[in-house]
């Protein structure tokens, strides 16, 4: 008889982007030509320094156990580029090292949340917060960020989750957002850092889309006065500087903070390979005028989508703020074919062309407040951006095969119309 799974373990949810990456890739095997918009990854190769240091780390032989929380060098760096670059006053111990960013989504609730504790969510949402959330047995309190508000945080909401919600202990920030695009401003986080000063609060503050502002600059909760005491910021390389594969980031928070996580990856982790530290830390060092040129790039390639996308009826998306996603309103689209945001998503995919296919995802793949939207990846070549453009205004004009979808996936029917606006 086998050993039954956990309650937390049975119910536990993905990132649907990875699902749909292997069915997009499955369909490129079998001969489908696909657009892939559906994963957030880089389509520029590592920057030459930092793979010059990973080759040289491996040769000397930098393949060994190092301190936990990183290796003094590449902390001290990853302080320095926080501090000049967003302001954040951060020395070498406030800095640990992981795998990526994502890592430390977990480690945040440990180090805050106990069982009954609620966390304020924006949503539409990174899919990953709430099973970290719910690892703790605290609660996850949802409020929808909205598109005629651009996308950014209202603190009217944060003053109710402060005043209503039972137990409030934690907030998660996601600014630059993914997937909506939206900024918090300077005065946004100005007002959150004032409604939260002093109080029990703690906010993980994820920024992996920090060099790709294009309206403004970027600027971070950790640079207020007193928020290194309440935040704990997290950071990659996978975007700035297109080593996703290579999984690294760091998080900042106050030493005692710091030194708490520092525990958990020595438990958990050990040590992130130092090889692979010292890629990133030549990156910071040496690698900012490729970081830029590829920052440049991207924001043409999502000017570009944008562009497109809002020449379909049916779509609408705000002018790109940030990120290298769009993220349209299609809701008249699914209304008229009856299909769910993201059964419209996998149609694109599957159903609309036999020879080719674009993938992209449901915006309720990141909450029930993405229902209605689409996000879409700029990660591929202008080209194949317009290609792609040029595909979704025809196949969603293709009822017939969008009814034969349905019929074959009924679990996509939208069983009530979503709500419709003039943003």
């Amino acid at each position: 008889m086998p050993v039954s799974l956990s309650e937390f373990a049975r119910s536990l949810s993905v990132e649907t982007a990875f699902s749909v990456l292997a069915i997009a890739r499955q369909l490129k095997a079998a001969g489908k030509d696909v657009v892939e918009l559906e994963i957030g990854d880089s389509p520029f190769s590592t920057p030459p320094a930092a793979q010059a240091a990973g080759i040289r780390g491996i040769e000397g032989n930098q393949t060994h156990y190092c301190p936990s929380p990183g290796l003094p060098e590449f902390r001290a760096a990853a302080a320095a580029f926080v501090s000049s670059e967003f302001g954040i006053p951060a020395k070498a111990e406030n800095i640990v090292v992981a795998p990526g960013a994502k890592v430390f989504e977990q480690y945040f609730c440990e180090a805050f949340l106990n069982p009954g504790d609620s966390v304020l969510v924006f949503s539409p949402h990174f899919p990953t917060y709430l099973p970290n959330i719910q690892r703790r047995g605290a609660t996850a309190v949802l409020c929808p960020l909205r598109q005629e508000t651009s996308f950014r945080p209202q603190l009217e909401d944060v003053k109710r989750f402060l005043t209503e919600s039972q137990s409030p202990r934690g907030i998660f920030l996601n600014s630059p957002h993914n997937p909506t695009g939206g900024v918090a401003t300077l005065e946004d986080l100005q007002g959150l850092a004032d409604l939260i000063r002093g109080r029990d609060i703690a906010v993980f503050s994820d920024e992996p889309y920090c060099h790709m502002v294009w309206q403004g600059a970027h600027h971070s909760l950790l640079a207020q006065p007193g928020m290194l005491d309440q935040c704990v910021g997290a950071y990659t390389f996978s975007k700035s500087y297109s080593m996703s594969g290579w999984r690294l980031g760091f998080a900042v928070a106050s030493t005692e903070v710091a030194g708490a996580i520092g525990k958990m990856i020595n438990t958990t982790l050990s040590c992130t390979p130092p090889f692979i530290q010292l890629a990133g830390l030549s990156a910071l060092q040496l690698d900012r005028v490729e970081r830029d040129r590829q920052m440049a790039q991207f924001q043409k390639q999502v000017e570009l989508l944008a562009a497109g996308v809002n020449t379909i009826p049916g779509f609408k998306t705000l002018p790109p703020t940030a990120t290298f996603y769009v993220f349209p309103n299609v809701a008249p689209v699914c209304n008229r074919l009856g299909i769910t945001s993201h059964g419209l998503a996998m149609f694109l995919l599957e159903g609309a062309d036999d020879g080719f296919g674009v993938a992209c995802l449901g915006g309720e793949c990141f909450g029930t407040a993405g229902h209605g939207f689409l996000r879409l990846s700029c990660a591929e070549a202008p080209d194949r951006l317009t290609a792609a453009v040029d595909f979704l205004s025809d196949a969603v004009q293709r009822t017939e095969r969008a009814r034969a979808y349905l019929e074959s996936h009924p679990h996509y029917r939208l069983a009530q119309p979503y709500p419709e606006t003039d943003c």
